[in-house]
């Protein structure tokens, strides 16, 4: 029996102006598996991320979620209920701390289940002592943990990162890494952009390489060596 398959997408195609982003991207993504998205400035990765979240609109595509191979705009809808997309920069609002998590949460729930499902995020993420410190006065790995909080809180199925550990000093993000194993053990299934593989070598299952709007998968568990013409090969 094959692996379990939360989403597929193939056929992608985007172009800004002259210029082809993305040509003909096919990816699968599965429960608990981490896929590090590795390119260069411009390679197209964030956009690759914010096409699988529903906020950008591809020139062409096929998703298929579980209920089969639909376009993005009729797949979008589902796309925006399974996937989040968490930014290199977590906006925080105003107000503390307990404040930004409470903005994860649907409507309908009574003051008790809001606060016992954020102390249950508080304690998750290991944020106890900055409960009510105001959101934005935060470090950037701070910052990072609420975020992942939030997200937690949503309970996605897919979670995508653009540069989760970017600008982040050592215990940071060692902190960050924790969470996001934390995910992977949940079943989230993990895509993570970086230009740092190595940070996240313990962790990953695959690893994908854009490069001149094609996805290549590399073989090469080293990490370290990234292509600059990869041969493509499939990456489902």
């Amino acid at each position: 029996m094959s692996d379990p398959v939360i989403l597929t997408l193939s056929a992608l195609n985007k172009r800004f102006g002259k210029r082809e982003v993305l040509h003909d991207i096919e990816l699968v993504l599965r429960p608990g598996e981490c896929t590090l998205l590795s390119g260069g400035n411009g390679a197209g990765k964030t956009t690759l991320l914010r096409i699988l979240s529903g906020l950008e609109r591809p020139d062409s595509s096929r998703i298929d979620t579980g209920r089969g191979s639909l376009s993005w705009r009729r797949s979008r809808a589902d796309l925006q209920k399974r996937v989040l997309y968490l930014h290199q920069q977590p906006y925080m609002f105003d107000g503390s701390v307990r404040y930004n998590l409470g903005y994860a949460l649907p409507g309908g729930l009574s003051k008790q289940q809001r606060n016992s499902m954020i102390d249950q995020a508080i304690d998750w993420a290991e944020l106890d002592h900055l409960h009510e410190t105001p959101a934005k006065s935060l470090s950037g790995g701070e910052r990072q943990r609420v975020s992942l909080a939030r997200a937690w809180l949503r309970n996605p199925q897919i979670l995508l990162l653009d540069e989760p550990t970017a600008n982040l000093d050592q215990e940071a993000r060692r902190r960050t890494l924790d969470l996001l194993r934390s995910f992977k053990k949940e079943g989230v299934s993990l895509l993570l952009a970086s230009h740092d593989p190595i940070h996240f070598s313990s962790m990953i299952d695959r690893r994908l390489h854009l490069y001149d709007g094609r996805l290549a998968a590399i073989e090469d568990r080293k990490l370290m060596q990234i292509p600059t013409s990869p041969a493509l090969r499939s990456t489902a």
